[in-house]
């Protein structure tokens, strides 16, 4: 056991049958921000702001998906 070991994020809960994972990018700027678009009416949630592809691939690893399956959004 070790005393300095980095924790793994929790998982971020949500419901696949209605939300879909998705990074929301900006074409000037280039900000991402990773959330969930509802199903039913397309609207676009926001989580939190990715500062980078590393926190994207952190998002998908907490969501529980591969970062290629991810749909982004311009």
């Amino acid at each position: 056991m070790s005393l300095f070991r980095k924790k793994s994020p929790p998982a971020i809960p949500y419901d696949p049958e209605t939300q879909e994972p998705a990074v929301q990018s900006s074409i000037c700027t280039g900000e991402m921000v990773v959330g969930f678009i509802d199903r039913k009416t397309g609207k676009f949630r926001e989580y939190e702001l990715a500062r980078g592809q590393g926190d994207v691939e952190t998002f998908c690893k907490r969501v529980g998906i591969e970062s290629k399956d991810i749909k982004r959004i311009y």
